[in-house]
């Protein structure tokens, strides 16, 4: 039976162990120039400089590949005076029937002229939500010619020849490794979003065991409640630590309860608001502790932010397939970069063969959840990584991890309640009086809080600047009493 004290002690020391090894088990993508090394800042406080790539220099971009396009990483760009709002209204931008109308509207590059400019203002005080926007994929340009569709499964080629396949096993060869997969052990596919590979975790979860219990945090991203509306699977909510974890003793509870069915659980590798990561190695020793079989659990972890981030975060639990969990979801737009939404599923392969379906239009399988998929986003991201390298991906999470610090503390230093988890670049703040101030700034909102997550286009520069308005929105309208923050102790 379940005995609460002894569950409160599982592992309660033992999570913390360095991944010492996750960097030097992978090869270094690219190489260290002479000039490269020079770039190298002594203050690691300081905001990562930014670098942009240009198709001249492409063959030999800086290892850190911290590339920015278009000046996501340099101050905030304000509206210019020239640009005309009138240009993206409604019946600016509507497309004409006949050729009466189209000389009613402005032209085309007029539009898009003008969108390029709100673009660039509005992303460069982009702090709400967690995508890299420092990239540079001028180099990969003269593909969008090109239709490229991935339909299909990834390691089963079918008719269809224009497609980025090598490009796509390449991106989850990289993954297994990260996450120390043996080799024909795994099976994964780039996907839209996290959602998607969300989706495609939880049904790999549910075919395995077609009676089993949904358990996850309150706190879990809403695609995994959406995952268990749409299968049809019951799901237990478990209430979440005021930090954000969720709560041990209350799943040891439920899962004890439960024991006539199989358990599904869903880690979070970063909950979506505060950042929270949930304990593996503790919920592993709670089913061990419950004495639950492993062929009567199956676990998933939705890694959408932090997923790439931990292996690289000193003093990190490990995270890999070396330890019993079944699948991982990951978003590629978010840490790494990209230009638009994708991600990666990696589950154990002997899964997969329990929702694979012959498909013969495409001379292919049926494995994924979409048919046709983007082969752009797979180019995309194995670019990003071949750039980047181990070495960039590094700097890149230890330029988060110091400047999610910086700004805790100068909001600290102006009297704004905040928080922010070990284990994270969110920082949680009590929400801004001035929905204006929210919306210029796209914070992420829930409640009484708010949240900054600090991403490799996040300088020290833009917070300054940040916590300055937000002190002025402070004297002006004063601020709410956060119950939830006041409460993360």
């Amino acid at each position: 039976m379940f005995n609460s004290v002894a569950v409160r002690h599982l592992s309660r020391n033992g999570v913390r162990a360095v991944q010492n090894n996750a960097k030097n088990s992978l090869p270094r993508c690219c190489s260290l120039s002479t000039s490269a090394l020079e770039t190298e800042i002594d203050d690691e406080k300081e905001a990562v400089k930014s670098l942009t790539i240009s198709k001249d220099k492409a063959g030999s971009p800086s290892p850190w590949a911290v590339f920015d396009a278009w000046g996501a990483g340099t101050d905030v760009l304000e509206p210019t005076a020239g640009f005309d709002e009138t240009m993206l209204a409604n019946k600016s931008v509507r497309i004409p029937m006949t050729n009466e109308e189209k000389a009613t509207v402005p032209s085309e590059t007029d539009i898009l002229d003008a969108y390029d400019k709100l673009l660039a203002s509005r992303s460069s005080v982009h702090f709400g939500y967690p995508y890299n926007l420092m990239y540079d994929h001028s180099e990969l340009y003269s593909f969008m010619k090109y239709s490229i569709n991935n339909l299909g499964d990834p390691f089963v080629p079918s008719n269809y020849s224009v497609h980025s396949r090598e490009f796509e096993c390449s991106v989850i060869d990289f993954f297994a490794r990260l996450w120390k997969m043996e080799e024909n052990s795994y099976w994964g596919y780039i996907t839209t979003c996290g959602t998607e590979g969300n989706l495609h975790g939880i049904l790999l979860a549910r075919e395995c065991h077609p009676d089993g219990i949904l358990y996850t945090s309150q706190e879990t991203h809403y695609s995994i409640f959406k995952a268990a509306r749409y299968y049809r699977m019951q799901c237990e909510s478990i209430p979440t630590l005021p930090m954000g974890e969720i709560d041990y003793e209350q799943l040891a509870r439920s899962l004890d309860k439960n024991r006539d069915k199989p358990a599904i659980i869903n880690v979070n590798i970063g909950t979506t608001v505060k950042g929270a990561v949930d304990n593996l190695d503790r919920i592993l020793d709670i089913l061990q502790f419950l004495e639950i079989p492993r062929e009567r659990y199956h676990i998933h972890c939705d890694g959408a932010l932090f997923a790439l981030m931990m292996p690289f975060v000193e003093g990190g639990p490990e995270l890999s397939f070396e330890k019993p969990i079944d699948s991982i979801a990951v978003s590629g737009h978010k840490m790494l970069g990209c230009p638009m939404p994708c991600g990666i599923a990696l589950s154990r392969k002997e899964h997969v063969d329990k929702v694979e379906q012959r498909i013969d239009y495409l001379n292919s399988v049926d494995t994924t959840i979409m048919g046709s998929r983007n082969g752009q986003a797979a180019l995309y991201m194995w670019y990003s990584l071949r750039k980047k390298g181990i070495e960039g991906i590094e700097r890149d999470v230890r330029h988060c991890m110091d400047t999610a610090k910086y700004l805790r503390d100068k909001l600290k230093e102006a009297g704004v309640a905040c928080r922010l988890n070990e284990l994270s670049s969110t920082v949680v703040l009590e929400r801004p009086m001035d929905d204006k101030f929210i919306k210029r700034w796209q914070l992420a909102c829930q409640e009484d809080i708010a949240h900054v997550v600090v991403m490799p286009n996040v300088t020290t520069s833009k917070i300054d600047k940040f916590v300055a308005e937000l002190s002025e929105i402070k004297k002006k309208y004063g601020s709410r009493k956060s119950v939830s923050l006041f409460s993360w102790i």
